[in-house]
């Protein structure tokens, strides 16, 4: 199937989901500047995509049955040489009908004008408010507030707002080959840098040059670049969980957290492995990983169809919980504590998994009106249980103090169980170490 093709069947479902009085718009962000006349590379909007493959700054998309103009319609921004001068080539209007498939295309500019005659006699508008683009709020509100004055009368017009997610999310959420394809990549380049990155990790070399390795890696092999801002954090900077300042020369003895990925033709990977500097664990720093390691391992066995992602979360943190009695970290019943998360929550904070795809927290709910979501084949998430031992705490072993230890990959749900998309990267210490040989 042609990616014209995939994109045409998405656009299909949802609207076969609105049915005849509804439309959807959305509205991707503008370029962002940095200082006076500066461009960040731009990362188009992962819904706007997911239904066009567009990738240009600015678009607007307007999906309706009724919409006289024709059911997908793209608002774009148009061409200007002297801009493209400046900053490369775009394709303008005529592009969005001749290589997107778009039924008519404008330019940005006739929005105010064109969208309310596209739209107003729907009775329900999924749009997004607050998403960036204040012009378009601003036209969706006056939608809302002509359709309440005018419905009385005319019997047509707005009166619902609907989030798109409403519609798309659950979508999004089940993969399909088209998608699988391009986080399959997105892993295997994120493996083929890390496999390169983790012989730079020695005593002396900064957290910035692994940093800076895998970011190379990602682009020479063919990514966008990272997916999200790389964490390379040693000792007690893996304790935050979000450490990106990557700033801290490398010490022996001590333990080097990675929380990497790629983003391969806009979808993402996302990858953690935990290292010693020196190249070997010491007795308790093992004991601690492997506390992880048999969480993380009974977490992917979770990850199957029929189960829930509370199943895999569940899965890991008995695990860890247990491991952190065995270790001495807390005192009580394994069983019982997992119920108090007072007890262990200073541990481990956060859940085991998140969906992914075109963002790395993608979208999707993980708990709907009958409950938790149930796994399906297509669904993709990440497993990564970590445990986070801060400077400060008083119990457990006094060496571990200062030391953070994450281990993630990603996986796919099949009709049969999982796959690990990213299982060519060791997960286990002894492959951990291995890897910086």
């Amino acid at each position: 199937m042609t990616p014209a093709a995939v994109y045409a069947g998405r656009r299909a479902r949802v609207l076969e989901a609105m049915g005849d009085d509804a439309a959807l718009i959305i509205a991707a962000a503008p370029e962002l500047r940095v200082g006076a006349d500066g461009d960040v590379r731009y990362v188009p909007d992962a819904y706007l995509y997911w239904l066009t493959g567009y990738e240009e700054p600015g678009a607007l998309l307007v999906l309706s049955r009724a919409n006289p103009e024709g059911a997908f319609v793209l608002f774009v921004q148009p061409r200007d040489p002297e801009r493209e001068r400046w900053t490369g080539e775009r394709g303008g209007v005529e592009a969005a009908s001749a290589i997107f498939g778009a039924d008519a295309a404008f330019a940005a500019l006739a929005l105010q004008e064109r969208l309310p005659r596209m739209v107003g006699d729907a009775s329900t508008l999924y749009a997004r408010l607050d998403y960036g683009r204040p012009d378009v709020d601003a036209l969706v509100i006056g939608l809302l507030g002509s359709g309440r004055r005018a419905r009385p009368r005319r019997g047509k017009g707005p009166r619902t707002l609907t989030d798109p997610g409403a519609l798309i999310d659950p979508l999004r959420r089940v993969k399909d080959e088209h998608e699988i394809q391009h986080i399959r990549e997105a892993a295997r380049i994120t493996v083929a840098a890390l496999h390169d990155a983790a012989g730079l990790i020695r005593p002396g070399a900064g957290e910035w040059e692994i940093e800076a390795a895998l970011d190379g890696g990602f682009r020479r092999r063919g990514a966008w670049g990272s997916a999200f801002p790389t964490i390379v954090a040693l000792g007690k900077n893996a304790t935050t969980l979000h450490y990106v300042r990557n700033s801290e020369r490398l010490r022996a003895d001590e333990l080097l957290l990675i929380d990497t990925g790629a983003r391969a033709d806009m979808y993402c990977a996302d990858i953690s492995r935990t290292f010693p500097v020196s190249g070997r664990f010491t007795p308790e720093q093992r004991e601690l990983y492997d506390v992880v390691l048999a969480a993380h391992d009974a977490a992917i066995l979770a990850a199957a169809p029929g189960h829930t992602v509370n199943d895999v979360h569940m899965a890991a943190l008995r695990a860890l919980v247990g491991g952190l009695c065995d270790m001495r970290f807390v005192s009580g019943n394994p069983a019982e504590l997992i119920a108090q998360a007072d007890a262990w929550k200073a541990f481990y904070p956060h859940r085991t998994s998140h969906w992914l795809g075109l963002d790395v927290h993608d979208v999707g709910d993980y708990v709907e009106a009958g409950g938790d979501v149930v796994l399906r084949p297509g669904m993709v998430l990440t497993v990564e249980p970590g445990l986070y031992i801060a400077p400060d705490t008083v119990s457990g072993p006094p060496s571990l103090r200062g030391t953070g230890i994450r281990i993630e990959d990603d996986v796919l749900v099949t009709i049969d169980g999982r796959e690990v998309l990213t299982a060519d990267l060791p997960a286990d210490a002894d492959g951990a170490a291995a890897l910086m040989a």
